[in-house]
């Protein structure tokens, strides 16, 4: 499945972080536009903005490759590892949650609006948002990525407390779109700065995201066995039928990593971690290592891809992630010295 490719020596050097040197393949970095002008951008924004926020209520959360069949296997790591660290979160009206989660909220190849987790990550700029790769690659239609994408952290019931962030630009791994390679379903997108509409109807800037919410920080080739904290909106059903979560409201667990075998998903390194939320609506949620329950802060170290049912009792015990490695990090590094700007003159 993976290709053969030459390793280069690059360090994330990023403002204020303290950082190891990570083996990184520059040439996997794959970058494509979301909203490439802030033309294009306004429009977006008042797409989901309109109408009281009709687009945003109305959307359904995104159910594709949802669920897979899995088993725990043995332990993996390789490489050097290294961290970079987060930014704390502001309190937020829910308490200690921290304010860097959100929903992303796109348009589908059904032409309706969907949604999956996402959360704001450490940046040069204070601009980056990580998700599932298919949050944002349509796996569905080849070389496609999902129109009118946007970020919206604490988002409920079509307010945006924090502001919208429109997508200017994706960086993702080379495999992911050309052989579907499951060990790279991760996005890190940049964000414009972000809108609020005002009460007669007019966009105004509300200034770059991790100013406003903070920003997670960034870990890869970590050991496996360590306990992770689990974030998302989880909305869907167990197989036995019974729904513990709607998606309105953000939920956490938390529960240590293992290594897996998928029977029916192309990925040679996925990783588990104990969590009972269904697939539906946690697509994206981030993993956060060393969680910081008073600085709502840690470092993102997993994205739910998929869940799994380990134990055959009719209920998801198990989120799926890519292990973060070397390669990991040299996407994160490319998208983290990315700027946007605003959409906004």
């Amino acid at each position: 499945m993976r290709r053969t490719v030459i390793a280069l020596g690059i360090g994330l050097g990023l403002l204020g972080s303290t950082v190891v040197t990570a083996p990184a393949h520059a040439a996997n970095v794959v970058s494509t536009p979301l909203a490439a002008t802030s033309t294009v951008a306004r429009d977006v924004a008042n797409f989901w903005l309109a109408d009281g926020a009709a687009n945003l209520k109305n959307a359904t959360p995104y159910a594709v490759q949802t669920v897979v069949q899995g088993q725990r296997s043995s332990n993996v790591q390789d490489g050097i590892s290294g961290k970079v660290s987060p930014v704390a979160s502001p309190v937020s009206a829910s308490g200690n949650l921290p304010t860097t989660l959100g929903k992303v909220f796109f348009v589908g190849a059904d032409g309706q609006p969907h949604w999956c987790t996402g959360t704001a990550v450490q940046s040069q700029y204070r601009n980056l948002v990580a998700t599932a790769g298919h949050c944002v690659h349509d796996i569905e239609r080849s070389d496609a990525t999902f129109d009118k994408w946007v970020f919206i952290p604490g988002y409920s019931e079509g307010t945006t407390p924090w502001g919208l962030y429109v997508g200017k630009q994706v960086f993702a791994h080379y495999d992911f779109g050309v052989y579907k390679d499951y060990d790279r379903d991760f996005a890190f997108v940049n964000v414009y700065n972000g809108v609020v509409l005002s009460s007669d109807g007019v966009l105004t800037n509300n200034g770059r995201l991790g100013d406003n919410v903070g920003g997670q920080g960034f870990s890869w080739n970590q050991p496996i066995g360590s306990s992770r904290d689990v974030f998302g909106y989880p909305a869907g059903s167990n197989p036995d039928g019974t729904k513990s979560y709607t998606g309105e409201t953000l939920e956490g667990s938390a529960g240590p990593t293992f290594a897996m075998t998928l029977s029916d998903l192309p990925a040679d390194r996925p990783i588990g971690v104990d969590s009972p939320f269904p697939g539906t609506g946690s697509l994206g949620s981030p993993w956060l290592e060393h969680y910081s329950k008073d600085a709502r802060a840690g470092y993102l170290n997993g994205i739910t891809i998929s869940v799994s049912d380990t134990d055959g009792d009719n209920r998801y015990d198990t989120g799926v992630s890519p292990y973060f490695d070397g390669e990991t990090a040299a996407i994160y590094k490319a998208a983290a010295q990315y700027w946007s700007g605003s959409i906004l003159i």
